[in-house]
């Protein structure tokens, strides 16, 4: 029942929180309502073949149905909206998916075994949820750290600028400007 991070999403998060551009593009919004018109059609597609079960499971086949429904539109809101937030809140969302799945699945045992599945979705949620919040101040931390960085070098730059005078300083420093984003 344990479940993996998708690399797909957080190398996707990692690339795209490199970039400045902004994901409100007409490309970028015909790219998610793509997205989530193909998590639901293939949702439906899924859910039709689970039709033909009875029991735990056709409830087994549904939910695996949802959770890849959700992962599809999780990953394509995360990429669209393309904030930290937004890729923390769709590994949250995925992960919530998962552990109903998993529950769904302790259904079929009886006695101990299914206190000890219970038990073991939840862990599983927790820690998805803990590694989803973790990697966020991660990444958080990461940036403040680097902006600090780049602060603390374009002081620097700046007392460079100092040795020089008049026009020599004032070039001196609009090229401190502008390699530091000043």
């Amino acid at each position: 029942m344990k479940r993996a991070v998708t690399p797909a999403l957080i190398g996707a998060f990692l690339m795209s929180a490199c970039m400045a551009a902004s994901a409100a593009t007409p490309e970028a919004k015909a790219a998610y309502s793509q997205a989530r018109d193909a998590a639901s059609a293939a949702y439906k597609v899924a859910r039709a073949r689970c039709d033909t079960m009875t029991g735990n499971p056709k409830e087994v086949c549904v939910e695996e149905a949802k959770v890849a429904r959700v992962r599809s539109v999780e990953e394509a809101t995360a990429i669209y909206k393309n904030t930290l937030k937004a890729y923390t809140q769709s590994r949250l969302q995925i992960a919530a998916a998962s552990y109903d799945l998993d529950r769904v699945k302790c259904k079929a045992l009886t006695g101990n075994d299914k206190d000890v599945c219970i038990q073991q979705a939840k862990a599983t949620l927790i820690a998805a949820q803990a590694d989803a919040r973790a990697d966020r101040k991660a990444i958080e931390a990461r940036t403040d750290a680097r902006d600090d960085k780049r602060t603390a070098e374009y002081k620097v730059a700046l007392e460079k600028c100092d040795a020089f005078a008049g026009a020599a300083k004032d070039t001196c420093v609009s090229a401190a400007k502008s390699q530091y984003g000043k």
